[in-house]
C-alpha cells in the first residue's frame, strides 16, 4: 500500500476490538460501535491549512484515540482504512 495523505490528513487503521462482552455475549458487527483506537499508517506533510501553519505531531506507528464518527472510510487491497484530519485525533496512546 502506498497512500500519501495531503496537508493535515492522517490515514489510520482501526485496532480490532473485542467482539465479546465481559459477560460472554458475542456482538454482531452491526451492534458494535466504530472503534476509537487506531494505528497511524501514513501522515501528510502539514503546511498551511486555512491560513494557519499546521505541524504534524503524529507519526506512522503511533496508536491514537480518534473522535467518534470522524473521517472517511475506504478500502485498499481488502483492508479498511480511515482518513482523518489531525485535529480529529484526541490523544496519543502510550
Amino acid at each position: 500500500m502506498n497512500i500519501k495523505p495531503l496537508f493535515d490528513k492522517v490515514v489510520v487503521e482501526a485496532v480490532t476490538v473485542e467482539e465479546k462482552t465481559k459477560s460472554g455475549f458475542y456482538l454482531p458487527s452491526s451492534a458494535q460501535e466504530k472503534p476509537q483506537t487506531c494505528l497511524v499508517v501514513a501522515v501528510g506533510p502539514g503546511g498551511v491549512v486555512d491560513g494557519k501553519e499546521v505541524t504534524m505531531t503524529v507519526k506512522p506507528g503511533d496508536k491514537v484515540l480518534c473522535a467518534k464518527y470522524s473521517g472517511t472510510d475506504f478500502k485498499v487491497d481488502g483492508k479498511e482504512f480511515t482518513i482523518i484530519k489531525q485535529s480529529d485525533i484526541l490523544a496519543i496512546v502510550e
